[in-house]
């Protein structure tokens, strides 16, 4: 089995696409653990804000076919087949990490850039795995996040519920 983080967002009618995009993960994963849930504005598009969190999952699937279901549920969702990558979502799944995997695998660029750049990836991934190592530089995702210049975009934990229990808490 190989541990997979994913980042997940919306920002059109987002408590429900991302309680769907939940479901749906679990359908293809089964466990799954979760960070908590952030409200953050939109990066490089005029738009409303997302709701964003990281899963953290075990597949036995391989990379492309992963990929390819994933895409499949973003499109089940509502995601046009050849949207723009700075738009507004009504689901994105991101593969952030596949194991240790690093540089392009299937087309696909590992780890996720975006990790390292954007606050509504890396702080739900080092609350949800503060001791995993980033599979490029080597370095625990707390000890990133402590490097992060954390003032250049606010995130806000949301109350954010899935399955009758509480994922995430306002702070």
């Amino acid at each position: 089995m190989t541990q997979v983080f994913l980042g997940l967002g919306s920002n059109i009618e987002r408590e429900h696409y991302l309680v769907a995009g939940l479901d749906a993960l679990q359908a293809l994963f089964g466990a799954l653990e979760l960070s908590p849930v952030y409200d953050s504005a939109a990066i490089g598009f005029d738009g409303q804000p997302f709701l964003n969190m990281v899963v953290a999952a075990d597949t036995s699937l391989p990379l492309a076919t992963m990929a390819a279901r994933l895409r499949q549920i973003e499109t089940e969702h509502g995601r046009p087949l050849h949207a723009t990558r700075f738009s507004a979502r009504r689901l994105d799944i991101d593969i952030l990490t596949y194991g240790d995997l690093v540089g392009e695998h299937d087309g696909i660029n590992l780890p996720r850039g975006e990790i390292l750049d954007n606050a509504f990836v890396l702080r739900p991934l080092a609350e949800l795995a503060p001791t995993a190592l980033h599979p490029g530089k080597g370095l625990s995702y707390a000890t990133l996040w402590r490097g992060y210049q954390q003032q250049s975009q606010t995130l806000v934990r949301v109350d954010f519920a899935w399955q009758g229990r509480w994922i995430s808490r306002a702070e």
